[in-house]
């Protein structure tokens, strides 16, 4: 069992949680990943490792609660314990040899994990830019922690309730145009964001990483549910990465794939219980 030490609601549908985990945390770098399930009757879900404390042994999550497991562990509160956590899984960020300036960007509850990102690049000395992007400024998450780990944050909405209105693709483009030259470019969030951003890096030749999250269930690579197509062959995200060279990507066929389960997702989103009028998922 691993016990919640905090709970921290950022927005109405986004969550964070200090998890006590003595056995991952000593070992988890950015860009890793845990797979929890809430009780013995849960389905397997994966979620990048936001932060950690290798002297505390706890690590960090960040999810959104949008289906039927989110919200089972959204109903969980400080003191509770979650049944089941494997982790680290994936492969840690490798950032090139020679980087002196990145700019990260992160779309939406994506920058949950571009967070760790830029924490990381900003304590390898790294200057480090980020851009975050939301719909509007009530969805707007960790801007307090993103700034201490930044020289430069800029906030984007698509309505222009806070920061710069527009689309991070936009903001990125015009600061490239500015002349800032970035050796990476990090790029995190929904897949038709990353594909539109690996478009306009690919045009500056900016080595760009995406971090992909399709369908996975058992983390070793055996499942074959993650797997995707990187420089025209076959890579399972749970192992392989899940970070990729996002100008190797193909996201057309990324987005189709994510997109498979929508209605099987709805559907268990939405069962109630007769009996106790909870959530119940039927994995």
């Amino acid at each position: 069992m691993y016990k919640i030490l905090k709970k921290r609601e950022l927005n109405s549908t986004v969550t964070l949680m200090e998890i006590e985990a003595p056995h991952i945390a000593p070992k988890a770098e950015a860009g890793q990943f845990i797979i929890y399930r809430v009780d013995e009757q849960g389905e397997r879900i994966p979620l990048t490792i936001a932060d950690y404390d290798r002297e505390r042994g706890t690590v960090i999550i960040i999810f959104q609660l949008i289906g039927a497991s989110t919200m089972r562990l959204g109903m969980l509160n400080e003191g509770d314990s979650i049944a089941d956590i494997v982790g680290p899984l994936g492969r840690p960020t490798e950032i090139p040899e020679g980087t002196k300036r990145a700019c990260v960007v992160g779309g939406g509850v994506g920058c949950a994990i571009a967070y760790p990102q830029a924490k990381s690049l900003h304590e390898k000395g790294i200057q480090v830019d980020m851009i975050a992007g939301f719909r509007s400024k009530d969805i707007v998450i960790l801007e307090e922690e993103m700034r201490a780990c930044t020289d430069n944050l800029y906030i984007t909405t698509d309505d222009g309730t806070y920061g710069e209105k527009g689309f991070t693709t936009d903001k990125l483009k015009a600061l490239i145009e500015e002349g800032n030259q970035y050796d990476l470019v990090i790029a995190i969030g929904p897949p038709v964001m990353m594909k539109f951003l690996c478009q306009v890096t690919k045009n500056y030749n900016i080595k760009t990483l995406v971090s992909l999250a399709p369908i996975m269930i058992d983390g070793t690579g055996m499942c074959g549910c993650c797997r995707c197509t990187v420089g025209g062959e076959m890579k399972f995200a749970c192992v392989d990465g899940p970070d990729f060279d996002g100008h190797e990507v193909d996201f057309d066929e990324l987005i189709l794939r994510s997109s498979a389960y929508k209605a099987q997702e709805k559907e268990a989103a939405d069962h109630v219980c007769r009996l106790t009028g909870e959530v119940r998922h039927h994995a």
